[in-house]
């Protein structure tokens, strides 16, 4: 990812002086970069962090949390979402409770919230809380295996699936992530057998350069 930024930036770069430049990108400097919220902490405050899973250091709930079929990712980033949350899971007083008031509160007492929420949240589905908390303006969403993550972008109108190639050697696959509005992916061709193309590319490979 930051090669390939760091080469549009310098291709940019290119374009409006003429100049172009050398690049250099490593894995340890991109993995400090990738982990902002804790690198950035220890920088600036010396506070290093220790081990939660998924659970998020400043913020309760911002974690995978368990429902009747699986597991579900609840974000209450402040202290509306919080009250919101509630409301859906039908225990509005918890925003009213000292310990759980405001972020700060909720993040410092997570090991008295956490069970009250998971209670509620245990006997729903996540596909019926997805809905009804997006509706409500929480963010969330489901953990998902492959089939239910392809089955949720096909829902969503992503249309993840597409066919390369034709009759017998048609295959299904991703579809490409990226969404062009001039120049679209084309999947024309499905993935090549053995030898396949391979007259033409022994030509192009011994056609002489100028």
């Amino acid at each position: 990812m930051h090669a390939t930024i760091g080469i549009l930036a310098a291709l940019h770069h290119r374009d409006l002086t003429g100049t172009g430049q050398h690049i250099e990108v490593n894995l340890l400097s991109s993995a400090l970069s990738g982990l902002v919220n804790h690198s950035s902490a220890y920088v600036a405050g010396g506070d290093v962090p220790h081990r939660m899973g998924n659970a998020h250091p400043s913020l309760f709930p911002y974690e995978p949390l368990p429902v009747a079929d699986g597991e579900l990712i609840v974000i209450a980033g402040n202290d509306g979402q919080f009250a919101r949350l509630c409301e859906v899971l039908g225990v509005p007083d918890l925003p009213g409770d000292p310990r759980f008031a405001r972020n700060q509160d909720r993040t410092a007492h997570r090991a008295e919230l956490r069970p009250l929420l998971v209670e509620r949240l245990a006997t729903r589905t996540k596909k019926d809380l997805f809905h009804e908390l997006l509706a409500a303006g929480v963010p969330c969403a489901p953990i998902n295996t492959i089939d239910e993550g392809v089955a949720f972008a096909e829902e969503v109108g992503l249309d993840p699936v597409v066919v390369v190639g034709e009759g017998d050697a048609a295959v299904p696959t991703v579809r490409h992530p990226i969404s062009f509005s001039v120049t679209p992916p084309r999947y024309r061709l499905p993935p090549p057998g053995l030898d396949a193309h391979g007259a033409e590319l022994r030509a192009w490979l011994a056609a002489p350069r100028g």
